[in-house]
């Protein structure tokens, strides 16, 4: 399909231009506040775990708004925002295991089930 195509099955759906749009202007405030809250934490020696809490919640706030937009949900942010979450919590707590191993078994043990689920729903986790 030529770019003129494109051009021209974008302007007959206005949605689609809605929603892309949309789309970047998420993307675009959600780094703003990444970067915003990076540097304060950082000016204000809020430490690592607040800093990482911060971090996961800016990042599943993305993704809740992309929902309330109707947009699609991004599976990898919502992990990114999780994984931040708990590793922010985890500091917070001062525990005396390390998260990481505790990560890559979960990670592992996840890699290994979803070869045994069924083929319609591999399709789905993406």
């Amino acid at each position: 399909m030529s770019q003129e195509e494109q051009v021209e099955e974008l302007k007959a759906k206005p949605e689609a231009i809605d929603r892309s749009h949309i789309a970047e202007r998420l993307d675009s405030m959600g780094w703003g506040l990444f970067f915003l809250w990076v540097g304060v934490s950082l000016l204000f020696d809020f430490g690592w775990g607040v800093g990482l809490v911060g971090i996961g919640l800016i990042t599943l706030g993305g993704q809740l708004a992309r929902l309330s937009f109707e947009l699609k949900l991004e599976g990898f942010w919502v992990v990114v925002g999780v994984g931040f979450l708990l590793g922010g919590i985890w500091e917070l707590l001062d525990a005396e295991v390390s998260l990481v191993p505790i990560l890559l078994i979960l990670a592992g043990l996840t890699v290994l089930l979803a070869g045994f689920l069924p083929k319609r729903f591999q399709s789905r986790i993406e």
